[in-house]
């Protein structure tokens, strides 16, 4: 790995940096708290609900146009392009918790889990999406202009509340963002409960669930990965999926998939020796 590559976590450790002083030099208002707020759950859903649920395992479908939208709105959380974020999602699902997994804290460490892979420098390229390569405005977001939804982001704060605005409703916010998304990567599979026999060793995370609107029931995903809800219980909150379902209301998306009967009851972890005890 060449400095190059390492100069490229630069921007991502500045950003790091920004948020760990600058609240010390600006004050906090309401204003700010809100646009914190607000701007943390619209780009989390960026991030949950378009990079994850839509680019990476296509969960629902949606017209060109608002594709375009969603996609800026995951920009606007700094995670790099939807490209890039759901080539490597649908790699680590192909290889989750084996030797080729990019952030496996099985295979390796929760740091690199959690945040050494993104810095690293060799995960700068991508696998091939070929399904939405074919959009030259998506290949125009995962160049650099990835970076333009976020810094427009980030106007607007100042726009609204100075620099407060922009410290604790963008600067810290984002931080915010980064590391609750990483907790799947990370805590997913090394905390919570087991529903599913699957193959590696995701799990459902209830804490992280809420902290990143669903993303935590990820033991529910890994079985089913191509449904738009991950909380398949009354009392698993799932509010990407919530989103996901408004939208539909409206006619921006469609044919949104539902885990079917028959999927929330195979491979049941305990299911067959329950079953064995009742033959007795």
């Amino acid at each position: 790995m060449g400095w190059y590559a390492r100069l490229r976590a630069i921007p991502f450790i500045l950003i790091h940096v920004a948020a760990l002083v600058a609240p010390f030099f600006v004050p906090i208002t309401w204003t700010a708290v809100a646009l914190g707020v607000l701007f943390y759950v619209v780009r989390m859903f960026g991030i949950t609900g378009v990079y994850h649920r839509y680019f990476a395992h296509r969960a629902y479908k949606t017209s060109r146009w608002f594709q375009f939208v969603l996609a800026w709105i995951g920009c606007a959380a700094m995670q790099k392009g939807p490209l890039w974020w759901a080539g490597h999602h649908r790699h680590h699902h192909k290889y989750s918790d084996q030797e080729d997994d990019p952030h496996s804290p099985i295979v390796r460490t929760v740091w690199w889990a959690h945040v050494g892979w993104v810095i690293s420098g060799r995960f700068r390229s991508a696998p091939v999406m070929k399904d939405f390569e074919k959009y030259p405005e998506l290949r125009v977001l995962d160049t650099f202009f990835t970076w333009v939804p976020g810094l427009a982001l980030a106007a607007v704060c100042y726009l609204i509340d100075g620099w407060s605005g922009v410290v604790w409703g963008f600067l810290v916010g984002t931080v915010c963002l980064y590391h609750a998304t990483f907790l799947v990567n990370s805590a997913c599979h090394l905390f919570g409960t087991r529903r599913y026999a699957t193959t590696d060793q995701s799990k459902n995370c209830w804490w992280a669930a809420l902290l990143t609107m669903g993303e935590g029931w990820h033991n529910n995903h890994h079985h089913y990965q191509s449904c738009a809800r991950q909380g398949f219980k009354w009392w698993e909150v799932d509010v990407s999926y919530y989103v996901i379902r408004a939208l539909g209301a409206v006619g921006l998306v469609w044919d949104i998939r539902e885990p079917s009967p028959k999927a929330l009851v195979t491979k049941l972890i305990g299911a067959s020796e329950k079953a064995e005890a009742a033959a007795r």
